[in-house]
């Protein structure tokens, strides 16, 4: 697996909360509400404002309880449940993000389909786990600050999906981050991890979003703001998977550890 690129070196990282930014999200908010596609939905930009579209599968993997459904529900602006429940079944998300690159200041409109899976599902159903692997462009690792054995799990669910997609863009995440004065992962082991895998590792909070003056709707552009990070991660190193791939750039050495 190449080394990951360095943060903020493909996407530009603050963009988003520029004034050229700002006109390109509106896009994917109204009235200051994010908006929902379905997965033959995109959206309308004005003709001077036309971008290309990058579409990539995204599934997310880990333990049952760490927060999967969670942290697409963030990423989508919906509602986070508050009690949790398993996911049955496959469940297909779309999230659009428009990004600038650093190389070109092109903006490029990233699509991103996100698939959880109920780990239920997974040990019962044969076929589940094949067709949210398949053509799949990123794996989402999750674990919870506040579960010892999700994070303890990683290595063997990395080992796994490197052996048998070993091209594919890898991220782990670690969700409820705002628990963190209970956490189960200290930092000593969030740094070893990281230099024994050199993958990047986000932290996303837990906690519901922030609403309007309503009392009742979730802020979309608030909402935004909170994930930014982990969608410019994903398009950063997927955009550059496609430039390494594409022989645009030169392919970084292997990263062997793990």
């Amino acid at each position: 697996m190449a080394r990951p690129p360095a943060t903020g070196s493909v996407i530009v990282p603050d963009w988003h909360e520029s004034t050229e930014g700002k006109e390109y999200l509106a896009c994917i908010l109204r009235k200051n509400r994010r908006r929902v596609f379905g997965l033959l939905e995109r959206p309308v930009l004005p003709p001077p404002v036309a971008i290309d579209t990058a579409s990539y599968k995204i599934f997310v993997s880990g333990k049952s309880g760490v927060g999967k459904t969670a942290l697409v529900a963030k990423l989508a602006g919906l509602e986070v449940p508050v009690v949790h429940h398993e996911t049955t079944g496959i469940q297909t998300t779309v999230v659009f993000w428009p990004a600038k690159l650093q190389a070109s200041d092109r903006v490029v409109m990233f699509r991103f389909e996100f698939w959880d899976c109920g780990e239920s599902a997974l040990k019962k159903f044969d076929h589940m786990l094949p067709a949210c692997k398949e053509k799949t462009d990123a794996f989402l690792f999750l674990f919870s600050f506040t579960d010892r054995a999700s994070f303890e799990d990683l290595p063997g669910q990395l080992a796994r999906v490197t052996g048998e997609a070993p091209g594919v863009v890898r991220m782990v995440i670690g969700s409820k981050f705002d628990q963190y004065m209970h956490t189960d992962v200290p930092e000593r082991d969030l740094t070893a991890f990281r230099q024994a895998w050199e993958l990047p590792l986000l932290r996303v909070k837990s906690v519901p979003g922030r609403r309007l003056a309503d009392g009742r709707t979730l802020d979309g552009r608030a909402g935004l703001a909170d994930i930014a990070h982990v969608l410019n991660g994903l398009a950063e190193q997927l955009w550059h998977q496609d430039q390494v791939a594409a022989g645009l750039l030169p392919n970084p050495p292997e990263n062997t550890a793990g």
